[in-house]
């Protein structure tokens, strides 16, 4: 052999033995990711679907991932759906065990809220009957449901949940939370869906806007300032409350004047500490007591309100500007409020200060161009009072809408048929009965939130409205009574006799009317 055929024969021995190393290699490379279920024989992974997902709740998902069955998942990647009474405040989440790392993250599918009848005077549910009860989504929320707040047995109605005071607590939050160990799978999965739910509401996209009854800061509240000194006093227990709207309002029937004191419906200037204290932001005029010190005092009080950047409406310092009605445009809502006076006096047809006397020709007209705008109208109406309130018990005589002095049913049915979404009547000083009517909701009289009248029960009492907006529409009217005693402090019911109370003037409503 000579060297040459040895020297490829020695070649072609190596080759062979490169050769068999690399497919053993290979082999153990390749049986090892077999076996491992890694590389070239990994198998993708898949979206699994936990038990507590309802037909829905994978409905959903399945109709919302782009071309779900070519995901081509890393890994394993689960769905499971979860309930919560609290919002929560963190919505990714990522744990370690075993050096291996989860990455977890929560949508917010759906809120749903316990709900009753918008006849039913109560007012909380616990969390067990609720889930046992009336729950709707928050996108089907409207005027017709009745929201509940959610309470284990309060008796003070602030301790109880109202979805739609905070929008963190109240309901139950549904989230899909979305789990894996492959970063990439958890947000693609993640992206992909989140925007397929519709907004909730925010803080900044719900307008709220609490309505409250007469105020007439005189008289004994006079006197008893002269005692203390703050008048703030008057407004400390339902301050907070009050003041946590976007827009409060009050019907105050009374002027600022120096010539104020114990027996006359003027007030002292320093008790606009009181209205400040609540944060009003809108001052009603359709009383018939803000000219009683003059009407130099009646336009240096509405002077003041712009002054400190409140808006008034319903009155003014000459039947024209009486007449201006108070348009509010915020958070993608339009509402035009709307006062008039058709009282024992008050209004003006002149220059002088004075309230917006009613017409029918321009309540028509008013709610009209209203409507063409676009805008939610409210109606507030300054109407005869029913008096029969002067007995120390218990009277019931004015919870019904009665007064002797006209139809106060048929005004203020007729001015809804005119338009009106809500009408409210603030002449009355005590509460009275209210209804859902062709669509709309008239609330016969709203009482007193400040004032002197504690000697009758009747007249110790509101009712505060407190009308959420969400997307232009109101959604939800929330009545919330309050009382006071002698020592003139408004603060809210306990729960039980508020609900109480509420269905005391349910009981008054009037007939249906006959369409």
């Amino acid at each position: 052999m000579t060297e040459e055929q040895l020297t490829t024969k020695q070649k072609n021995k190596l080759e062979a033995i490169v050769i068999t190393f690399t497919v053993i290699v290979l082999a153990i490379f390749f049986g090892v990711q077999l076996i491992m279920k890694t590389g070239v024989f990994h198998e993708p992974g898949q979206l699994i679907f936990a038990d507590s997902m309802t037909e829905a709740n994978q409905d959903f998902v399945n109709n919302n991932l782009e071309d779900i069955n070519h995901l081509n998942l890393a890994e394993n990647v689960t769905i499971n759906a979860l309930e919560s009474t609290t919002s929560l405040t963190n919505l990714s989440s990522s744990t370690t065990k075993d050096d291996v790392t989860t990455e977890t993250r929560f949508i917010l599918y759906d809120i749903l809220l316990p709900v009753t009848t918008f006849d039913d005077p109560t007012l909380t549910i616990t969390p067990a009957a609720a889930k046992s009860g009336n729950l709707i989504s928050v996108w089907n929320l409207t005027p017709e449901h009745k929201l509940l707040a959610l309470s284990e047995n309060s008796e003070n109605i602030l301790d109880a949940k109202y979805y739609l005071d905070d929008l963190t607590n109240g309901a139950f939050f549904q989230y899909l939370e979305i789990s894996g160990t492959d970063i990439h799978d958890v947000d693609k999965i993640t992206d992909q869906l989140r925007p397929k739910i519709a907004a909730f509401p925010t803080k900044d996209t719900l307008l709220t806007l609490a309505q409250t009854g007469v105020t007439a800061l005189s008289r004994r509240m006079n006197t008893k300032l002269n005692q203390i000194g703050d008048a703030t006093y008057f407004a400390e227990k339902i301050a907070p409350f009050l003041s946590s709207f976007d827009f409060t309002h009050t019907s105050n029937e009374s002027s600022f004047s120096n010539f104020a004191n114990g027996s006359n419906i003027c007030s002292a200037p320093i008790m606009i500490d009181a209205l400040t204290a609540i944060g009003l932001d809108i001052v009603e005029l359709t009383g018939n007591h803000n000219q009683d010190c003059g009407d130099a005092d009646a336009i240096a009080t509405i002077e003041q309100y712009h002054d400190l950047g409140m808006r008034t409406f319903g009155g003014g310092v000459s039947a024209s500007a009486a007449a201006i009605p108070l348009t509010i445009d915020a958070k993608d809502t339009n509402i035009t409020l709307l006062g008039y006076n058709l009282s024992t006096g008050g209004y003006t047809l002149d220059e002088t200060p004075g309230a917006n006397f009613y017409t029918e020709e321009k309540a028509r007209q008013d709610i009209a161009d209203a409507k063409a705008r676009g805008d939610f109208v409210i109606v507030d109406v300054q109407y005869y009072e029913c008096n029969e309130y002067v007995d120390i018990n218990e009277n019931t005589t004015c919870d019904a809408a009665t007064s002797s002095a006209g139809d106060q049913v048929g005004l203020f049915r007729s001015l809804i048929d005119m338009g009106a979404d809500i009408v409210v009547g603030t002449a009355a000083h005590q509460p009275q009965t209210f209804e859902q009517y062709h669509g709309g909701t008239i609330y016969y009289g709203l009482g007193n939130l400040f004032f002197d009248q504690s000697a009758w029960p009747g007249t110790t009492r509101s009712l505060i409205l407190i009308h959420y907006f969400w997307q232009g529409n109101l959604i939800q009217t929330r009545i919330v009574p309050t009382v006071y005693d002698g020592n003139l402090q408004t603060e809210l019911m306990s729960t039980i006799n508020a609900e109480k109370f509420l269905a005391r003037l349910l009981n008054a409503r009037p007939a249906p009317a006959e369409d």
